[in-house]
Protein backbone atom coordinates (compact mmCIF):
# COMPACT_ATOMS: atom_id res chain seq x y z
CA UNK A 1 0.00 0.00 0.00
CA UNK A 2 3.28 2.58 0.60
CA UNK A 3 4.43 1.86 -2.34
CA UNK A 4 1.40 2.21 -4.00
CA UNK A 5 1.18 5.67 -2.46
CA UNK A 6 4.69 6.58 -3.27
CA UNK A 7 4.30 5.88 -7.02
CA UNK A 8 1.01 7.62 -7.05
CA UNK A 9 3.07 11.17 -5.72
CA UNK A 10 6.19 10.47 -8.44
CA UNK A 11 2.90 10.89 -10.85
CA UNK A 12 1.45 13.85 -9.69
CA UNK A 13 4.98 15.58 -9.47
CA UNK A 14 5.18 14.86 -13.00
CA UNK A 15 2.01 15.44 -14.25
CA UNK A 16 2.44 19.46 -12.15
CA UNK A 17 6.34 19.34 -14.01
CA UNK A 18 4.43 18.87 -17.54
CA UNK A 19 1.66 21.08 -16.76
CA UNK A 20 4.06 23.95 -16.27
CA UNK A 21 5.94 23.31 -19.04
CA UNK A 22 2.59 23.76 -20.83
CA UNK A 23 1.26 26.30 -19.47
CA UNK A 24 4.61 28.52 -20.36
CA UNK A 25 4.40 27.18 -23.68
CA UNK A 26 0.72 28.95 -23.99
CA UNK A 27 1.30 32.25 -22.70
CA UNK A 28 4.38 32.24 -25.12
CA UNK A 29 2.07 30.94 -27.89
CA UNK A 30 -0.37 33.77 -27.17
CA UNK A 31 2.26 36.70 -26.97
CA UNK A 32 3.55 35.73 -30.72
CA UNK A 33 0.26 35.53 -32.06
CA UNK A 34 -0.36 38.92 -31.32
CA UNK A 35 3.10 40.08 -32.53
CA UNK A 36 2.30 37.63 -35.89
CA UNK A 37 -1.22 39.63 -36.55
CA UNK A 38 0.75 43.12 -36.20
CA UNK A 39 3.29 42.13 -38.80
CA UNK A 40 0.62 40.65 -40.81
CA UNK A 41 -1.27 44.04 -40.34
CA UNK A 42 2.17 45.92 -40.97
CA UNK A 43 2.46 44.16 -44.49
CA UNK A 44 -1.15 44.30 -45.91
CA UNK A 45 -0.72 48.03 -47.21
CA UNK A 46 2.45 47.09 -49.01
CA UNK A 47 0.89 44.42 -50.78
CA UNK A 48 -1.95 45.84 -51.87
CA UNK A 49 -0.04 48.89 -53.23
CA UNK A 50 2.13 46.64 -55.22
CA UNK A 51 -1.27 44.79 -56.47
CA UNK A 52 -2.93 47.93 -57.42
CA UNK A 53 0.19 49.16 -59.65
CA UNK A 54 0.12 45.69 -61.33
CA UNK A 55 -3.08 45.85 -61.83
CA UNK A 56 -3.03 49.34 -63.32
CA UNK A 57 -0.15 48.22 -65.65
CA UNK A 58 -2.18 45.16 -66.30
CA UNK A 59 -5.17 47.36 -67.62
CA UNK A 60 -3.42 49.83 -69.51
CA UNK A 61 -0.33 48.11 -71.07
CA UNK A 62 0.26 45.13 -73.83
CA UNK A 63 1.98 42.89 -71.21
CA UNK A 64 3.97 40.32 -72.48
CA UNK A 65 6.33 38.67 -69.06
CA UNK A 66 7.30 35.23 -68.61
CA UNK A 67 6.08 35.62 -64.95
CA UNK A 68 2.10 36.18 -67.24
CA UNK A 69 2.22 33.78 -69.74
CA UNK A 70 1.64 30.58 -69.11
CA UNK A 71 3.28 27.28 -70.96
CA UNK A 72 2.13 25.75 -74.06
CA UNK A 73 3.44 22.69 -72.18
CA UNK A 74 2.76 21.95 -68.53
CA UNK A 75 5.69 19.54 -67.66
CA UNK A 76 7.24 20.16 -64.42
CA UNK A 77 5.43 21.38 -62.12
CA UNK A 78 7.10 23.05 -58.25
CA UNK A 79 5.19 22.92 -54.86
CA UNK A 80 6.40 24.92 -52.17
CA UNK A 81 5.07 23.50 -49.24
CA UNK A 82 5.15 25.82 -45.52
CA UNK A 83 5.39 23.97 -42.34
CA UNK A 84 7.03 24.89 -39.06
CA UNK A 85 10.57 23.72 -37.55
CA UNK A 86 8.91 22.67 -34.00
CA UNK A 87 6.32 20.70 -32.88
CA UNK A 88 3.75 21.05 -30.01
CA UNK A 89 1.49 21.98 -32.41
CA UNK A 90 -1.27 19.87 -32.59
CA UNK A 91 -2.64 19.02 -36.06
CA UNK A 92 -0.90 22.18 -37.61
CA UNK A 93 1.73 20.19 -39.85
CA UNK A 94 -0.02 17.03 -40.38
CA UNK A 95 -2.75 18.95 -42.27
CA UNK A 96 -0.24 20.95 -44.59
CA UNK A 97 1.93 17.99 -45.60
CA UNK A 98 -1.76 16.26 -46.09
CA UNK A 99 -2.67 19.62 -48.00
CA UNK A 100 0.21 19.04 -49.59
CA UNK A 101 0.25 15.21 -50.33
CA UNK A 102 -3.05 15.51 -52.42
CA UNK A 103 -1.63 18.58 -54.60
CA UNK A 104 0.99 16.08 -55.33
CA UNK A 105 -1.17 13.38 -56.37
CA UNK A 106 -3.32 15.40 -58.49
CA UNK A 107 -0.60 16.76 -59.99
CA UNK A 108 0.81 13.71 -60.97
CA UNK A 109 -2.34 12.88 -62.53
CA UNK A 110 -1.78 15.40 -64.67
CA UNK A 111 1.68 13.46 -66.16
CA UNK A 112 3.31 16.38 -64.30
CA UNK A 113 6.53 15.69 -62.63
CA UNK A 114 6.92 17.18 -59.51
CA UNK A 115 9.83 19.03 -57.64
CA UNK A 116 9.08 19.62 -53.54
CA UNK A 117 10.69 22.74 -52.10
CA UNK A 118 9.62 23.08 -48.22
CA UNK A 119 9.92 25.73 -45.30
CA UNK A 120 10.39 24.02 -41.82
CA UNK A 121 12.18 21.27 -40.17
CA UNK A 122 9.20 18.79 -40.11
CA UNK A 123 8.17 19.23 -43.71
CA UNK A 124 11.98 18.13 -44.37
CA UNK A 125 12.54 15.38 -41.25
CA UNK A 126 9.15 13.93 -42.55
CA UNK A 127 10.44 13.55 -46.86
CA UNK A 128 14.00 12.90 -45.90
CA UNK A 129 12.69 9.94 -43.70
CA UNK A 130 10.68 8.41 -46.39
CA UNK A 131 13.60 9.14 -49.06
CA UNK A 132 11.44 11.71 -51.01
CA UNK A 133 13.47 13.79 -52.87
CA UNK A 134 13.67 17.61 -51.76
CA UNK A 135 14.98 20.03 -54.46
CA UNK A 136 15.41 22.97 -51.74
CA UNK A 137 14.53 23.77 -47.87
CA UNK A 138 14.56 26.75 -45.82
CA UNK A 139 14.72 26.15 -41.77
CA UNK A 140 15.15 28.17 -38.81
CA UNK A 141 12.94 30.92 -39.25
CA UNK A 142 9.23 29.85 -39.44
CA UNK A 143 7.65 30.97 -36.20
CA UNK A 144 9.31 34.61 -37.17
CA UNK A 145 9.85 35.30 -40.62
CA UNK A 146 11.49 38.53 -42.56
CA UNK A 147 10.68 39.34 -45.69
CA UNK A 148 14.76 38.81 -46.86
CA UNK A 149 13.79 34.86 -45.51
CA UNK A 150 11.07 35.32 -48.43
CA UNK A 151 12.79 36.85 -50.72
CA UNK A 152 15.53 33.30 -50.32
CA UNK A 153 13.26 31.45 -51.54
CA UNK A 154 11.51 33.57 -54.12
CA UNK A 155 14.85 33.84 -56.10
CA UNK A 156 15.48 29.99 -56.09
CA UNK A 157 11.85 29.55 -56.76
CA UNK A 158 12.03 32.03 -59.87
CA UNK A 159 15.05 30.63 -61.18
CA UNK A 160 13.32 27.28 -61.33
CA UNK A 161 10.70 28.96 -63.42
CA UNK A 162 13.51 30.58 -65.74
CA UNK A 163 14.95 27.24 -66.47
CA UNK A 164 11.94 25.56 -67.21
CA UNK A 165 11.07 28.55 -69.92
CA UNK A 166 12.17 26.14 -72.75
CA UNK A 167 9.53 24.41 -74.41
CA UNK A 168 11.65 20.43 -74.12
CA UNK A 169 11.71 17.69 -72.07
CA UNK A 170 14.91 18.48 -70.19
CA UNK A 171 14.54 18.28 -66.39
CA UNK A 172 17.42 20.72 -65.78
CA UNK A 173 18.33 24.43 -67.54
CA UNK A 174 21.61 25.66 -68.72
CA UNK A 175 22.94 26.18 -65.46
CA UNK A 176 22.25 23.01 -63.87
CA UNK A 177 19.15 24.25 -61.88
CA UNK A 178 15.70 21.80 -62.13
CA UNK A 179 12.78 24.11 -64.14
CA UNK A 180 9.67 24.34 -63.49
CA UNK A 181 6.61 25.42 -65.47
CA UNK A 182 4.34 26.42 -62.35
CA UNK A 183 4.57 26.85 -59.14
CA UNK A 184 1.89 25.96 -56.38
CA UNK A 185 2.26 27.39 -52.57
CA UNK A 186 0.80 25.19 -49.66
CA UNK A 187 0.40 27.31 -46.66
CA UNK A 188 -2.07 27.54 -43.63
CA UNK A 189 -4.10 30.47 -43.51
CA UNK A 190 -5.19 31.90 -40.60
CA UNK A 191 -8.93 32.48 -39.92
CA UNK A 192 -9.42 32.71 -36.20
CA UNK A 193 -7.70 31.83 -33.03
CA UNK A 194 -9.58 28.49 -32.93
CA UNK A 195 -9.71 27.81 -36.68
CA UNK A 196 -6.32 27.54 -39.28
CA UNK A 197 -7.15 25.90 -42.40
CA UNK A 198 -3.97 24.61 -44.58
CA UNK A 199 -4.64 24.87 -48.74
CA UNK A 200 -2.42 25.30 -51.80
CA UNK A 201 -2.61 28.30 -54.19
CA UNK A 202 -1.60 28.58 -57.67
CA UNK A 203 1.82 31.24 -57.31
CA UNK A 204 3.29 31.39 -60.81
CA UNK A 205 2.66 32.36 -63.90
CA UNK A 206 0.46 35.09 -62.08
CA UNK A 207 -3.38 35.63 -63.33
CA UNK A 208 -3.25 39.64 -63.05
CA UNK A 209 -6.79 40.64 -64.12
CA UNK A 210 -7.92 43.66 -65.56
CA UNK A 211 -9.23 46.49 -63.47
CA UNK A 212 -12.90 47.41 -64.01
CA UNK A 213 -14.84 50.22 -63.99
CA UNK A 214 -18.14 51.19 -63.67
CA UNK A 215 -18.49 54.23 -65.49
CA UNK A 216 -16.11 57.12 -67.44
CA UNK A 217 -13.45 57.39 -68.90
CA UNK A 218 -10.06 55.75 -68.29
CA UNK A 219 -7.01 58.32 -67.01
CA UNK A 220 -4.27 58.13 -69.29
CA UNK A 221 -1.07 57.00 -67.54
CA UNK A 222 2.36 57.64 -68.19
CA UNK A 223 4.78 55.05 -67.56
CA UNK A 224 8.05 56.08 -66.89
CA UNK A 225 10.76 53.62 -67.30
CA UNK A 226 8.68 51.32 -70.12
CA UNK A 227 5.94 49.49 -68.51
CA UNK A 228 8.13 45.82 -69.74
CA UNK A 229 10.77 47.60 -67.55
CA UNK A 230 8.15 47.84 -64.80
CA UNK A 231 7.19 44.60 -64.61
CA UNK A 232 10.75 42.81 -64.97
CA UNK A 233 11.56 44.75 -61.43
CA UNK A 234 7.79 44.51 -60.15
CA UNK A 235 6.45 41.22 -60.49
CA UNK A 236 9.62 39.25 -58.61
CA UNK A 237 8.88 41.91 -55.77
CA UNK A 238 4.67 40.49 -56.25
CA UNK A 239 5.56 37.24 -55.76
CA UNK A 240 8.34 37.84 -53.03
CA UNK A 241 5.66 39.63 -51.39
CA UNK A 242 2.90 36.45 -51.84
CA UNK A 243 5.66 34.14 -50.64
CA UNK A 244 6.16 36.76 -47.43
CA UNK A 245 2.30 36.83 -46.73
CA UNK A 246 1.87 32.89 -46.81
CA UNK A 247 4.56 32.80 -44.24
CA UNK A 248 3.35 35.05 -42.00
CA UNK A 249 0.45 33.16 -42.34
CA UNK A 250 0.94 30.07 -41.36
CA UNK A 251 3.38 31.91 -38.68
CA UNK A 252 0.50 32.93 -36.83
CA UNK A 253 -1.47 29.69 -37.61
CA UNK A 254 1.75 27.69 -35.83
CA UNK A 255 1.23 29.86 -32.93
CA UNK A 256 -2.39 29.42 -32.83
CA UNK A 257 -2.39 25.77 -32.91
CA UNK A 258 0.33 25.29 -30.46
CA UNK A 259 -1.63 27.85 -28.24
CA UNK A 260 -4.22 25.53 -28.58
CA UNK A 261 -2.59 22.07 -28.21
CA UNK A 262 -0.95 23.29 -25.32
CA UNK A 263 -4.01 24.79 -23.48
CA UNK A 264 -5.65 21.38 -23.89
CA UNK A 265 -2.53 19.18 -22.49
CA UNK A 266 -2.56 21.89 -19.63
CA UNK A 267 -6.30 21.07 -19.02
CA UNK A 268 -5.83 17.62 -19.50
CA UNK A 269 -3.02 17.95 -16.98
CA UNK A 270 -5.50 19.40 -14.45
CA UNK A 271 -8.18 16.53 -15.03
CA UNK A 272 -5.01 14.12 -14.07
CA UNK A 273 -3.67 16.08 -11.54
CA UNK A 274 -7.56 15.50 -9.60
CA UNK A 275 -7.40 11.62 -10.56
CA UNK A 276 -4.09 10.98 -9.15
CA UNK A 277 -4.46 13.25 -6.29
CA UNK A 278 -8.07 11.42 -5.18
CA UNK A 279 -6.38 8.26 -6.00
CA UNK A 280 -3.35 9.07 -3.60
CA UNK A 281 -5.64 10.16 -1.04
CA UNK A 282 -7.84 6.87 -0.97
CA UNK A 283 -4.75 5.14 -1.26
CA UNK A 284 -3.36 6.98 1.84
CA UNK A 285 -6.11 6.72 3.94
CA UNK A 286 -6.58 2.88 3.18
CA UNK A 287 -2.81 2.58 4.41
CA UNK A 288 -3.67 4.61 7.46
CA UNK A 289 -6.79 2.30 8.13
CA UNK A 290 -4.95 -0.81 7.31
CA UNK A 291 -1.93 0.30 10.06
CA UNK A 292 -4.80 1.33 12.90
CA UNK A 293 -6.53 -2.41 12.03
CA UNK A 294 -3.30 -3.86 12.58
CA UNK A 295 -2.53 -1.75 15.91
CA UNK A 296 -5.58 -2.74 17.21
CA UNK A 297 -5.37 -6.61 16.09
CA UNK A 298 -2.45 -6.58 18.17
CA UNK A 299 -3.17 -4.88 21.35
CA UNK A 300 -6.64 -7.48 21.38
CA UNK A 301 -3.92 -10.15 21.07
CA UNK A 302 -1.69 -9.11 23.70
CA UNK A 303 -4.65 -8.60 25.66
CA UNK A 304 -5.96 -11.99 25.34
CA UNK A 305 -2.22 -13.41 25.91
CA UNK A 306 -2.57 -11.68 29.01
CA UNK A 307 -5.95 -13.17 30.21
CA UNK A 308 -4.96 -16.66 29.64
CA UNK A 309 -1.89 -16.29 31.18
Amino acid sequence: MAGQVQALRRKVRSVRSTKKIAKAQELVATSKIAKAQERQAAAKPYAEAITGVLTELASNATIDHPLLQARPRVLRAGVLLITSDRGLAGAYNANAIRTAEGLISRLRADNKDVTLYVVGRKALSYYTFRNRPVEASWTGFSGEPTFADARKIGESLLAAFEAGADDTEETYGPDGIRGVDEIHIVSTQFKSLMTQTAHSRFLAPMHVEEKKRESGPSPAYEFEPEPEEMLGALLPKYINTRIYAALLDSAASEWAARRRAMKSASDNADELLKTYTREMNSARQAAITQEISEIVGGANALAAAGSDE
